[in-house]
C-alpha cells in the first residue's frame, strides 16, 4: 500500500537493502501511531536510490518490567541476524544505526498484500511459511507473536516483524502459532536448527553477544539443544500466558 506524499516501499535485494539501511540518509516522514514504542516511517536515500524504512529509536522505547531498558532495538537486530543465518528470511533486513533521534533499529519497510485475510491464514492453517516462523520464534523465544506482526506480500513471502521482546533468558514464548505444538520437527527444519546450533557457538554467537546479553546467548544455545533433543515443536509451559493480548 502506498500513501500519497510518502516515500513508497521498494523491493530490494538483501545486500542492497542492508547497504541502504546502513548508509542512507534518514528523513522522518510519519509515525505509526498504533505502536506502543516510537515507530517512525522514514525515507532512506543514498546514491539517488530511495526506499521506505521503519526507524525505532532507543530513546522512544517504553520501559518494560521484564526486559532491560534500552535493549529492544538490539533485540530486533539480533532476530534479523538469526533469521539471516538460518536462511529463513523471516525478518526483513534490519540494522542498528544512528538516526535523527539517536541510535535505533532501522528496518526495510515491507509493502503488504492487503487482500490477504490474516484471520483466515491463521485459523487452522498448516502453511509452511507459518511453520517456519513458529520454529524461528521457538529459537529466539518470542514473547509477542501477534497476528498483526505477520506481513504477507504480493510476491508470496511472509515476514515477521516487531521482535523487541525476544531472547529473554527465561522461557517466555507467547504466540498465535501453536498449531504445531508437540508435533515432530520436519527434517529440513531440524537441519537448519543443527546449523544454527553450530553458528551460535561461533560467529553468530559473537554477533548476538553485541546485541543481547551473554546469558541470553547461552539461553539461545540451550533452547536449540532442547529443540533438537526433543525433536518436537514446543508446547505451552503453563507458567506464562501462551497467547499475546490482543492476539492480532
Amino acid at each position: 500500500m502506498t500513501i500519497e506524499g510518502l516515500t513508497p516501499p521498494r523491493e530490494l535485494a538483501t545486500a542492497d537493502a542492508l547497504a541502504l539501511l546502513r548508509e542512507g540518509a534518514l528523513e522522518v516522514e510519519g509515525r505509526v501511531v498504533a505502536a506502543s514504542n516510537a515507530t517512525l516511517y522514514c525515507a532512506m536515500t543514498a546514491d539517488g536510490v530511495s526506499a521506505a524504512c521503519v526507524y525505532k529509536p532507543v530513546a522512544g522505547e517504553r520501559p518494560l518490567w521484564d526486559f532491560p531498558d534500552g535493549t529492544l532495538a538490539g533485540r530486533e537486530v539480533a532476530a534479523y541476524e538469526v533469521s539471516a543465518a538460518a536462511g529463513w528470511e523471516v525478518v526483513p533486513p534490519t540494522v542498528l544505526r544512528d538516526g535523527p533521534l539517536g541510535p535505533g533499529m532501522v528496518q526495510l519497510w515491507i509493502d503488504t498484500d492487503d487482500d490477504v485475510d490474516l484471520i483466515a491464514l491463521l485459523r487452522g492453517s498448516r502453511d509452511e511459511r507459518l511453520r517456519r516462523i513458529a520454529a524461528f520464534d521457538a529459537v529466539v523465544n518470542n514473547a509477542d507473536r501477534k497476528g498483526g506482526h505477520l506481513l504477507p506480500t504480493r510476491s508470496g513471502a511472509l515476514y515477521g516483524v516487531d521482535h523487541g521482546v525476544c531472547f529473554h533468558a527465561e522461557d517466555k514464548l507467547r504466540t498465535v502459532l501453536w498449531q504445531w505444538a508437540g508435533q515432530r520437527i520436519p527434517e529440513e527444519t531440524r537441519a537448519v536448527l543443527e546449523r544454527l546450533q553450530d553458528q551460535v557457538r561461533g560467529q553468530l554467537g559473537t554477533r548476538l553477544a553485541e546485541l543481547v546479553t551473554r546469558r541470553e546467548v547461552r539461553a539461545t544455545q540451550l533452547r536449540l539443544r532442547r529443540l533438537l533433543a526433543a525433536g518436537l515443536f514446543p508446547e505451552p509451559s503453563g507458567d506464562w500466558p501462551p497467547v499475546p493480548w490482543p492476539p492480532i
